[in-house]
């Protein structure tokens, strides 16, 4: 079989997994040969012959078929192209000709053998047809826009004909596939065809009453593969490849598209080799998202990543083949510095304090906001270049605030989904912004908008009444799975769906959980075992309690209140001098974040000083760990912990808190979880013993409390927390967010409750 086809709106054109799909078929069955056949020039085809998605034809039949190569060497054809180029005048001639036509606009592409022009419909095509005549040529038109000299009777047709006599191909063999009237002369030479769905109606027209067209519904390659399957004469290809090809996969399920600052793997580079491994992501949430492309779904995930000097931009590629046969990664490669400049600076000193209520430490740059624009832009044009028609698009974390405002308008087809991963604050703090209505306004062209708790929904609709009319069609009880009135996050019912100038936008709330089998997994392994044996001996020895404290160092965790909240306990109880230790770990922030470089200080002074106040030789009140701990090191230490004490002053949700009790949960154990009443995990976790971290004194009573807790309600609480966190995991989360955005595809039902 030799299949022939154009590329633009053909075999580059249609859904995603119809392409990969044509395109695993033809690059794993060598009795397939592959003909590019476009109006591009061959200096623009070439690109493609990089991509490590697109299978490398076998010719290439370029410049409407004025050029013929072979697609792996590029050598041309003789005596084919020896013949065409014999045919073709001065361009310059022809050029000089045209010029007084005025409603032609010459396109400014590579271009070889013919003279490729833009026309409209003031056009006189007649005279342009007397002109390319004079000069032995011709003309050429296709979607009312554009307009080809070509040599006289050299055309896409003509060429692949010449093409197969040549390499002694039946045209019973050949299948062409095409959408435009460019394409046209490929159906008249005798082979068998295809019009893909969504072809130019001038070529539907022409090809209803020929018996050898089929004209497919399908889109791009996915029409190649629907007439492909049709035809006896090729159904055969498919075929002997189709169980081990073409995958079991969700057609009916649109493709999703992932926009996460991530890729869902690592690159590293080993002796001038670029070798690919998993991400170091303990919590789970790249995995999770990975999971949901397991059974097949089509899907494309973009991330950024530094470009590396001298180096070309990565093409898109498959992530991994084997497990998610049908996801691809494209890769946004940004400068260290617009990294540097987005996320480190602009992000984390606008938004990141205002998001968390600690207004007095934002700053606000309005260079650095247009600097913000231009990467979320960015980021908005590859998806609109990237998605499939009426794909889903995840959208993660604040960064990409303003994503929604620049795609819509390029692709309003496409359903948009919004997570944060952090908190929404009050309408009086957001409001602080100086972009606040750019936001908002990008935001309320989502379709989907989800946040870890209630509490941050509410905030958001709080937001919403100080910029926007808007209904609330729908609001539900949270009581399920959230504290209400007892809690300080707490809210009794939810926001489920508004609208807005009359758009239907649906709100969530969805806490991320933890990967509960990866911990489990890890627990397992006997070396683990062995060392949690070991730590708990040596605890037992020394007759301490051990309180273990994990965080980013950031003052949004509260770690300079925690530790002068402990040394006020060992000043309060001195008899708990000697019998208990705080094992704090501190996970460095990224490099050149310099707004932690002052809190960072004061934190190691303040444990320097409780130490060399309180310590012994053989007791240290305070260890002290500047430094990211391996994920097994971090299950270790919940392992051997007393009580975990997990005082953010504010925290979107901590997945610490989750993982202690899980740790503890699977060892049976009964292990403490003293919990910040800010952290929205708060809210999911009411067996928690709850601690203000703004009062010094509720943060010494509250350790104490769990220092002499009995066994038996510290165990009781412990398994009540479990069964909350291993029914709500990672991948609950995941399946459940998904699941809402596709919701918002289907008629809304109004229903409070």
């Amino acid at each position: 079989m030799l299949l022939a086809t154009d590329l633009d709106g053909t075999f580059l054109g249609g859904k995603m997994e119809d392409r990969l799909n044509l395109y695993k078929t033809i690059k794993k069955n060598k009795d397939i040969k592959l003909v590019f056949v476009t109006g591009r020039g061959l200096e623009s085809v070439i690109p493609l012959l990089n991509d490590p998605i697109i299978p490398t034809p076998d010719y290439i039949i370029a410049d409407v078929g004025s050029t013929l190569v072979n697609g792996r060497t590029l050598e041309s054809i003789e005596p084919i192209q020896g013949e065409i180029e014999a045919k073709w005048p001065s361009v310059y001639k022809i050029q000089h000709a045209l010029a007084d036509i005025t409603t032609l606009q010459y396109q400014d592409v590579p271009q070889q053998r013919r003279c490729s022009y833009y026309y409209n419909g003031d056009t006189d095509l007649n005279q342009v047809k007397d002109i390319a005549e004079r000069f032995g040529c011709d003309v050429i038109t296709s979607v009312d826009k554009y307009l080809d000299l070509l040599p006289k009777d050299v055309n896409k047709g003509s060429t692949l004909l010449k093409l197969t006599d040549y390499l002694h191909i039946s045209p019973e063999e050949v299948l062409v596939a095409g959408d435009t009237l460019n394409d046209l002369s490929l159906f008249g030479v005798g082979f068998h065809g295809v019009a893909v769905g969504g072809s130019e109606i001038g070529l539907v027209n022409e090809l209803k009453n020929n018996p050898m067209a089929y004209l497919a519904e399908s889109k791009g390659a996915g029409g190649i593969l629907e007439c492909i399957m049709q035809n006896p004469l090729f159904k055969k290809f498919i075929d002997q490849e189709k169980e081990r090809i073409i995958p079991k996969s969700s057609t009916s399920k649109n493709q999703l598209v992932m926009v996460y600052h991530r890729l869902p793997f690592e690159r590293t580079e080993v002796n001038g080799e670029i070798i690919r491994s998993k991400p170091k992501s303990p919590n789970g949430i790249i995995p999770s998202l990975l999971g949901l492309f397991e059974k097949g779904r089509s899907g494309i995930w973009i991330g950024e990543e530094v470009h590396q000097e001298r180096k070309e931009p990565y093409k898109n590629e498959m992530v991994d083949v084997d497990r998610y046969p049908n996801l691809m990664a494209a890769t946004i490669s940004l400068s260290k510095k617009d990294i540097d400049q987005f996320y480190r600076v602009f992000s984390k000193e606008a938004f990141w304090p205002t998001i968390f209520s600690f207004v007095e430490k934002a700053k606000f740059n309005y260079d650095d906001w247009e600097h913000y624009l231009k990467i979320n832009r960015i980021f908005a044009e590859r998806i609109a270049q990237e998605a499939d028609e009426g794909a889903l698009v995840w959208i993660h974390e604040y960064n990409l605030w303003m994503v929604p405002a620049f795609l819509k308008p390029l692709r309003p087809d496409l359903k948009i989904g919004f997570f944060h991963h952090t908190a929404f604050p009050a309408a009086d703090i957001f409001n602080i912004l100086p972009w606040r209505r750019e936001i908002i306004g990008s935001l309320l062209l989502c379709d989907f908008i989800s946040f870890h708790i209630p509490r941050y929904v509410e905030n958001f609709i709080d937001v919403l009444r100080s910029h926007t009319p808007f209904k609330v069609l729908k609001k539900v009880s949270v009581a399920k799975q959230f504290l209400t009135y007892s809690s300080a996050l707490g809210v009794e019912q939810m926001t489920k769906l508004i609208e807005v100038d009359g758009r239907k936008i649906r709100l969530g709330a969805q806490p991320v959980g933890i990967n509960f089998h990866l911990i489990e997994k890890i627990l397992q392994k006997k070396e683990i075992q062995e060392k949690i044996s070991h730590f708990k001996e040596d605890k037992e020895r020394r007759g301490v309690k051990r309180i273990v404290s994990i965080e980013r160092l950031d003052y949004v965790k509260g770690p300079l209140e925690k530790i002068k909240a402990f040394g006020a306990f060992l000043k309060e109880y001195p008899e708990y001098r000697g019998k208990v230790e705080l094992v704090n770990v501190c996970t460095p922030p990224s490099q050149g974040m310099k707004i932690y470089d002052q809190i960072q200080d004061k934190v190691n002074q303040a444990i320097g000083e409780i130490n060399g106040k309180y310590a012994t030789m053989d007791w240290t009140p305070i260890q002290y760990f500047f430094q990211a701990l391996p994920f097994e090191d971090v299950i270790i230490q919940y392992a051997v912990s007393d009580i975990a004490w997990i005082t953010p002053l504010r925290d979107g949700l901590n997945l610490v808190a989750k993982e202690y009790v899980a740790t503890q949960g699977l060892l049976n154990g009964n292990g403490v979880l003293v919990l910040s009443e800010f952290a929205g995990a708060s809210v999911e976790l009411p067996y928690s013993i709850f601690t203000n971290p703004y009062d010094r004194v509720n943060m010494v009573s509250s350790l104490l409390k769990a220092l002499v807790i009995d066994p038996e309600e510290a165990s009781i609480r412990l398994k009540r927390s479990l069964e909350q966190i291993k029914h709500y995991d990672i991948h609950y989360w995941g399946t459940d967010f998904v699941t809402e955005l596709e919701k918002s595809q289907e008629k809304v039902t109004i229903n409070n409750k």
